[in-house]
């Protein structure tokens, strides 16, 4: 997958080493600031077993 990425990416080495970390943050944005939010109401982090 990563050589395919690579190999369709424009440009020489530096160009495609740019457009890479720049693909890698905007895909770590997306996660963090759509899917994550998203996703959140459903999974059991506020379910506590423990009672005082």
């Amino acid at each position: 997958m990563y050589t395919w990425i690579w190999r369709h990416l424009p440009g020489g080495t530096a160009s495609k080493a740019v457009l890479a970390l720049l693909l890698v943050a905007a895909v770590s944005a997306l996660l963090l600031f759509v899917v994550f939010p998203a996703i959140a109401p459903h999974l059991p982090y506020d379910d506590v077993t423990v009672d005082q």
